[in-house]
């Protein structure tokens, strides 16, 4: 076991303890409304961090890519649904798995991909399982609750011998809300498209049993889940600066930081420069357009505690600008000496997390482990 002193930077940190209580909030939640949680892998990317979300409850998990489905497969995750529509070339992929005992499930939006995994079915004498998308709020991808592509897709898939296993939608403008009731709102029209998407296949005719919706803000915000039968959440494991201005987390709630080091200054211009640039940080600028800029990252302590007014200002490759906001301040240096060891609270927790080969995961106790993470489609 090493301690944070001896880690060298940067380097992805992860407070282990904070990110326990973020997991269990979840879960909480939704046991309280009834509702399974179906935890999004995509964040993390890492085995022992998802490990925590299915011991506290979590069932089955939600992946963006199939080489998440590989991995969490391998470290023995059957029950898998593969949430971004499904393109032709991917096919065999998804057979193989299946065929290894995965229970792959799939989605799409389209009739072309329905016609293509239709034929791929047919000629692998294999049964699929496919959930349609569902747009409940002009955000992405998927299909108007009420419009007929719907149920032309579903009866496609249904007569070519599919198992048609429900419906899915994600409220990813959600992450545009900053007030309780907007957010209440926002899970609420999730909540309504998607339950009338799938009263509108079963009285069709056609199977529907699942009915997912899910995104963190609308997850932690839902007063109603009537008719729901999962709900799917990523970020609230690790929480970020983005959620933070949604209004669905404290600073102190973000488990992830990039731990950095301070390595020189500009005194005139109230600059310390730290040795993360934007490929620890990401080049994800997700709070621009948000109430409070917090440029490409909150500066915090060694211990994790904000300095008010500070962030990193820009980034290049391998450095970062730490600066103060408002007036520069040019005794930077004395403040923050070359050698000080700082956090970097991130804007986007998936995409800060996936420049980093693994997180060093800090014990209550003071001690880090290495938990390696993996890349890759």
């Amino acid at each position: 076991m090493t301690r944070i002193a001896e880690l060298p930077t940067p380097v992805a940190l992860l407070d282990l303890e904070q990110m326990d209580r973020n997991i269990r909030r979840m879960q909480s939640h939704l046991d309280d409304l009834g509702v399974p949680l179906r935890p999004h892998v995509k964040t993390s990317k890492c085995p022992r961090v998802v490990a925590a979300q299915l011991a506290a409850g979590g069932r089955g998990i939600t992946v963006s890519t199939l080489k998440e489905a590989e991995q969490f497969f391998a470290a023995g995750v059957r029950d898998i649904v593969y949430a971004v529509g499904v393109s032709p070339d991917k096919l065999p992929a998804v057979l193989a798995l299946r065929q290894r005992g995965c229970e792959l499930k799939i989605v799409t939006d389209n009739a072309d991909a329905a016609a293509a995994i239709v034929a791929a079915g047919r000629a692998a004498g294999t049964t699929l399982e496919v959930w349609l998308e569902i747009d409940t709020d002009g955000h992405r991808s998927g299909l108007a609750p009420e419009g007929e592509a719907l149920l032309a897709v579903g009866r496609t898939l249904h007569a070519g011998g599919i198992r048609l296993g429900g419906v899915l939608t994600h409220a990813g403008a959600s992450y545009e809300c900053d007030t309780p009731a907007a957010l209440e709102r926002m899970a609420e029209q999730e909540r309504a498209g998607a339950v009338r998407a799938a009263t509108r296949l079963r009285a069709a005719g056609l199977p529907c049993p699942v009915v997912s919706v899910g995104s963190t803000p609308t997850a932690l915000a839902a007063v109603r889940r009537e008719g729901v039968t999962e709900v799917r959440a990523g970020v609230y494991v690790f929480f970020d600066l983005v959620m933070h201005e949604v209004g669905v987390c404290r600073l102190d709630e973000i488990a992830l930081s990039v731990l950095t080091t301070v390595i020189g200054h500009q005194v005139d211009k109230g600059w310390a420069i730290v040795d993360a640039g934007w490929m620890a940080l990401s080049r994800d600028r997700g709070t621009q357009a948000r109430r409070r800029d917090y440029g490409y990252g909150q500066v915090c302590d060694a211990g994790g505690t904000p300095l008010p007014g500070y962030v990193v200002t820009s980034t290049n490759q391998e450095h970062g600008v730490v600066a103060r906001t408002g007036a520069p301040d040019r005794s930077i240096a004395a403040r923050l000496p070359v050698g000080t060891r700082l956090r970097i609270l991130p804007n986007h927790a998936c995409a800060t997390a996936a420049q980093h080969p693994e997180y060093a995961a800090l014990a209550p106790n003071g001690e880090v482990e290495r938990w390696p993470r993996f890349y890759g489609w």
